[in-house]
């Protein structure tokens, strides 16, 4: 296959002659002078060579490791940390049997009806999860929980959400970072941030949150410590009498 070629002007007589266009200098096939490429006229040096393509899309990760920023391109399914060299999946994942694996993934991790994640620990950005785990749940950003979904073990999320006509019930406090409830939730919540309850929404249970943002026709049954600053994941919720909010 042929080099593509450019046309470059001689900067002493002016003659334009085709060079390969990786070429870093040349001789004037008229007048014999010697000459880089570089040294032509740029909008005609530049003529036949390709336009940049348009930018790639990139999204920013951090690496599991060093918690290092990395910004890798939408399709890539893994990269390397550029700082301690470890191994960052960005793969999706999909659960609809029985898993026994661990999982630390950058990217969206599913488990559907049927799906079970036995004895194993799992890290993704978005955890969606309407089958059952036996083991620990860590969604950095978002955790979607809907019915049939059971959960043997422990969970972290940094925003939990309970879609409309979805019900979740856990025994323990549930410490996040925020939240968005629109279905039915049975227990406590401390939260950094806000906690919306959507007008569908029935909660039963006691918050302590950084804010609460209610919707018309929710309905809250419990006791209220609103605009607390730095909530610790240990503070105990302080006594209060119930507050029932609804239609």
């Amino acid at each position: 296959m042929k080099a593509d070629k450019i046309t470059v002007p001689c900067p002493k007589c002016g003659h334009a002659q085709q060079e390969p266009a990786s070429a870093y200098s040349t001789v004037c096939k008229k007048c014999g002078q010697h000459f880089r490429i570089q040294d032509a006229p740029a909008e005609v040096a530049s003529f036949g060579k390709a336009a940049p393509g348009p930018a790639k899309e990139t999204r920013r990760v951090s690496c599991f490791n060093c918690q290092t920023e990395l910004d890798v391109p939408l399709a890539a399914q893994s990269t390397m940390c550029k700082r301690c060299s470890s191994h960052v999946d960005l793969k999706d994942y999909e659960v609809r049997n029985t898993v026994s694996k661990n999982f630390k993934t950058k990217g969206r991790f599913v488990i559907e009806q049927g799906g079970c994640l036995l004895n194993t620990d799992c890290t993704a950005t978005t955890i969606i999860l309407r089958g059952k785990v036996i083991g620990k749940l860590v969604a950095e950003q978002t955790l979607e929980i809907y019915d049939g979904s059971e959960i043997k073990g422990q969970f972290q999320a940094g925003h939990l959400v309970i879609p409309a006509g979805n019900h979740f019930r856990w025994n323990e406090t549930i410490r996040v970072k925020s939240a968005r409830i629109e279905g039915e939730l049975v227990g406590n919540i401390v939260a950094e941030g806000t906690v919306q309850i959507g007008g569908s929404a029935r909660v039963f249970g006691d918050l302590a949150v950084g804010g609460v943002i209610m919707e018309p026709g929710a309905v809250l049954v419990g006791q209220m410590q609103i605009g607390l600053k730095n909530v610790g994941m240990d503070q105990p919720m302080k006594a209060g009498k119930p507050t029932i909010l609804a239609r």
